[in-house]
């Protein structure tokens, strides 16, 4: 068997051949190919690209498609296998997606072509659910903005929640989405002694924590974090009617999709003081113009689209893959 694996500039062509020699162990021969980008803006810019549009949205670069009729695998990260791929790609059997989604694959067109695909769920799950942490405490406790304010010689002691700043011992985080990230903040959360609540239609596993439907939660949180997918069902699933039933003195947390929040809702939220702040990672359009609202906002904590990016989320990626990828093989024999 063949398989093309689709390296990036998160994933580089070294970390992609050792996380995949178990493939290789196993009598897979394993092709590793480089979808080149000058920075990791323009990768960024191409993902987000397909996050939103699908992946008819960018083009398949021509050197990758050498010989592609020889492969029974494709392994992506963020490459787009679309129409064109699949239809050239005669032989393909199964299609790897490394990350938790697979938003960058034709879903139609694989199952019209009997292609298998298989996700790589979890793999950035801490490195998220870390990320969101941090993101509270920055907003809450305004890290950043106190670390900006010294930047720029200001010894700032006043915020715009200076007469509400809570510790997390006794307060309700509510947690939208329960996956395998939501679990985690979950726990983490937990050890700050917070109660926790979370709202997910889907789950049905067995757990210490509440669950409660979508308004219960957003009437009772303290913090409300998002860490559901973004589907059709789920788009804009918090708009301006769900900030209005939080508290005055919540904060709500977006290390997920932005599609999950309408944007321009928020922004209005936060500009009139119907919630305390946020701590947003994820935007419609990145990067953010300079005329972008939320550089204007004083009660907003805002990051460059950084939660899953930790090197060990990358280098362990193509390693719980190849487990999958081995598993599918064993069952097909």
């Amino acid at each position: 068997m063949k398989c093309l694996a689709i390296a990036d500039l998160f994933i580089p062509k070294d970390m992609m051949e050792d996380g995949l020699t178990t493939l290789a162990d196993h009598g897979i021969d394993v092709t590793v190919r480089e979808w080149y980008h000058d920075s990791i803006e323009k990768l960024q810019e191409d993902n987000l690209a397909v996050e939103q549009g699908g992946s008819e949205e960018i083009e398949f670069p021509d050197h990758l498609m050498e010989d592609i009729e020889t492969f029974d695998m494709i392994i992506t990260q963020f490459a787009p296998i679309n129409e064109k791929v699949i239809r050239a790609a005669s032989n393909l059997k199964l299609v790897g997606v490394l990350r938790g989604g697979t938003e960058n694959i034709n879903a139609d067109v694989t199952k019209e072509n009997g292609v298998t695909v298989l996700n790589t769920p979890g793999r950035n799950a801490r490195s998220v659910a870390e990320f969101a942490v941090g993101l509270i405490l920055s907003e809450i406790r305004n890290i950043a903005r106190a670390h900006t304010a010294l930047k720029q010689g200001e010894w700032r002691k006043e915020f715009p929640n200076g007469d509400v700043i809570p510790e997390l011992e006794g307060r309700t985080v509510g947690i939208i989405g329960f996956g395998n990230i939501g679990q985690i903040v979950g726990k983490l959360l937990n050890a700050f002694d917070m109660d926790v609540l979370f709202y997910d239609p889907y789950f049905s596993g067995e757990t210490d924590f509440k669950q409660v439907d979508l308004e219960t939660l957003l009437k009772q949180a303290d913090v409300v974090t998002i860490h559901g997918r973004l589907t059709d069902e789920t788009k804009h699933m918090i708009r301006a009617e769900h900030f209005k039933l939080m508290k005055e003195s919540a904060i709500i947390v977006n290390s997920a999709r932005s599609g999950l929040i309408k944007e321009d809702d928020l922004i209005e939220a936060l500009q009139n003081k119907e919630i305390m702040g946020a701590a947003i990672d994820t935007f419609d359009n990145e990067p953010l113009g300079d005329n972008s609202p939320f550089l204007q906002l004083d009660n907003v904590t805002i990051t460059t689209h950084l939660a899953g990016s930790t090197n060990d989320a990358f280098k362990n990626t193509p390693k719980k893959l190849a487990a999958r990828i081995l598993e599918q093989v064993e069952k097909q024999k």
